[in-house]
């Protein structure tokens, strides 16, 4: 991963300072509440539903074992509220449990002490005091870590494939340009108030596995036929409640110019970009209005940034190979741990089917530990998870880990060898659910239960989601499926890409939930990036488990074979049989399982 140079680690120590600077004459009177929000903004920290909010930036997901250490120590000593606090938001949460008629589903108690993983990468912690911040700002800078530009209107925290750097499909290692290009975006000037947030991902490989085509802009990576290397450059994606799929820009922008080319897209974008209206400010929606005219304003500003700027923001090749040098394959300890575990076992040949994926490297393996268990969150990790994560990460993977767009947590350099041990210490944790890619692994976001934003609560679903779906044959049965969940419409579980997304509404001050089928991410398995398509009205929330159970019935019915994929079966036969089969389990019998109890205490 990135080894942070002299100058990186006294930016962020002088970043922790100037923040802490900011608080402490907040705390004196000397800045007003507004006068605070947009400068604990721009270092992560929100004012959500019960309590202060903290977002971590993991830049590219490479995260080290000492910085889990660290999470796992802030998690422990910060994250836990105030007991009238935290006992008011469990009351409120109950109140709200028992006001919705039928409702027989119960999420687990709310918890503290815990990190959660997102679906851009970075780590949220619940329950910080915000006088505490700029203590826990101070603590992330001693292991080069920060919550620079996780919120605002800027550029948002730079994402990429977790397989970059050991892919077999690799066609470029785009960790270094996605280095350059968070370098170039920290506290950028020009585009510290842009009209809305911004996001930007790199795919290095054949197989879009970063989701591309959902960015503000998207960029992958190409090789032409003299086999130079550049990148296929697209704006405008975007969820929210608008989804649309970005356009291309620029087939093949040569790797040099590539910041200049992204500085091109973002220049337009602020000086035309709306900033009367927070839900048409994105610039999918200009780009959506524009068309033609969008990319013709984008190639005249970036011909003009060549010719008159004199290509200021040109990649060196020098530059390149400085960053380059920086991702180092880390040394690999020899392998060989012993293990009890019976490599012939049905569960154990399972989790090498689902969980352990192939490296560029002869004799190592990629290991995804999957954070979808019961009694906690889909992306949750206790401060005792993130220890052993970090133990894990220093005995198998040489002291790295990734964290996936999906909210799992990724080994990327274990050799094939240690696979029974490694295999037998994730068990103990809880972490080696053959599940990845199937129903059970869904990506959801903290809904209700945090959100101020959110309609609805998402957890409550996704446990009882969980618990219909605990037999493993079963699951692998239904094959590979993506169920997205987001408990508002800004879309922060990405249920618009969901092959099942599952959307939490507002209908007469109640929690409802819409469905929507057939939506794509852009990966191998569900083809180009395509929204989903609503199948009827929303559902009550004691509903949506039943309705989830039709679908899958109906696939079973409807696929050809074993080997036909859902997304595969509903693209065949269409939304109908679906549709029908959803809004008919409105009236028909309860699921399996509509009622989740879980017996955690809160930790």
């Amino acid at each position: 991963m990135y080894q942070y140079t002299d100058f990186d680690r006294q930016f962020v120590h002088l970043r922790a300072q100037q923040f802490r600077d900011q608080l402490e004459r907040w705390q004196r009177g000397e800045l007003s509440d507004e006068q605070l929000l947009p400068l604990r903004l721009q270092n992560g920290w929100y004012i959500q539903r019960y309590a202060p909010m903290a977002r971590i930036a993991v830049p590219y997901g490479e995260i080290s074992s000492r910085q889990l250490r660290m999470l796992a120590r802030i998690a422990r000593e910060y994250d836990r509220p105030d007991p009238e606090l935290l006992a008011h938001a469990q009351q409120t949460q109950d109140a709200l449990q028992a006001s919705q008629p039928g409702l027989t589903v119960n999420a687990p108690p709310l918890k503290y002490g815990y990190g959660h993983f997102t679906t851009r990468t970075n780590v949220q912690f619940n329950w910080i005091p915000l006088a505490k911040a700029a203590d826990v700002m101070d603590l992330l800078a001693s292991v080069h870590m920060h919550g620079i530009q996780t919120s605002g209107n800027n550029i948002r925290n730079i994402t990429c494939d977790a397989l970059a750097g050991i892919a077999p499909d690799e066609i470029v290692d785009t960790r270094p340009f996605a280095e350059i290009t968070r370098q170039w975006s920290t506290l950028h000037p020009e585009f510290a108030f842009l009209p809305r947030k911004f996001k930007i991902a790199f795919n290095g490989s054949a197989e879009d596995r970063a989701a591309t085509g959902w960015y503000d802009i998207g960029v992958q990576a190409q090789r032409n036929a003299a086999g130079e290397v550049g990148f296929t450059v697209m704006a405008g994606g975007g969820m929210g409640r608008t989804p649309v799929i970005a356009a291309v820009m620029n087939d093949f922008v040569p790797w040099d110019q590539l910041l200049n080319y992204i500085e091109a897209i973002v220049r337009v974008y602020n000086r035309w970009g709306r900033r009367d209206n927070k839900w048409k400010a994105r610039i999918k929606i200009l780009v959506k209005a524009e068309g033609p005219k969008f990319v013709e304003d984008i190639e005249t500003e970036y011909r003009a940034i060549l010719e008159q700027d004199g290509a200021p923001h040109t990649i060196t090749r020098d530059e390149l190979e400085r960053v380059q040098a920086g991702f180092h394959v880390p040394p690999l300890r020899a392998a060989g741990i012993p293990s009890l575990v019976n490599i012939a076992a049905k569960p154990y040949q399972r989790w090498l089917t689902q969980n352990v994926g192939a490296h560029r490297v002869h004799d190592l393996c990629v290991v995804t530990l999957s954070f979808k268990r019961p009694g906690w969150a889909p992306g949750d990790a206790s401060a005792d998870t993130l220890d052993a994560l970090a133990e894990l990460a220093d005995t198998f993977s040489s002291g790295e880990a990734r964290l996936t767009h999906e909210q799992n947590l990724l080994l990327p350099w274990v050799h094939a060898s240690d696979l029974p041990a490694l295999y037998e210490r994730a068990k103990a944790l809880g972490l080696a659910q053959p599940n990845i890619g199937l129903i059970s692994d869904m990506i959801v976001c903290p809904g209700g239960d945090f959100c101020s934003l959110a309609n609805a609560r998402s957890l409550p679903i996704a446990a009882a989601l969980t618990e219909l779906y605990q037999d493993i044959d079963e699951v692998t049965d239904l094959g590979p499926i993506d169920l997205h969940m987001s408990g508002c419409i800004n879309s922060c579980g990405h249920h618009h890409s969901g092959h099942i997304g599952i959307l939490g509404v507002d209908k007469d001050g109640k929690e409802w939930y819409q469905v929507t089928l057939g939506g794509s991410d852009g990966s191998a398995l569900s083809g180009p990036a395509t929204p989903g398509k609503v199948v009827g009205p929303a559902f009550s929330a004691a509903e949506v488990p039943g309705v989830v159970e039709a679908l899958l019935d109906t696939y079973r019915e409807l696929r050809r074979s074993a080997a036909e994929r859902f997304i595969d079966t509903l693209r065949r036969v269409g939304h109908e049989p679906f549709k029908a089969a959803a809004n008919g389990a409105r009236l028909s019998a309860q699921p399996r399982s509509t009622t989740v109890r879980v017996e955690a205490a809160l930790v």
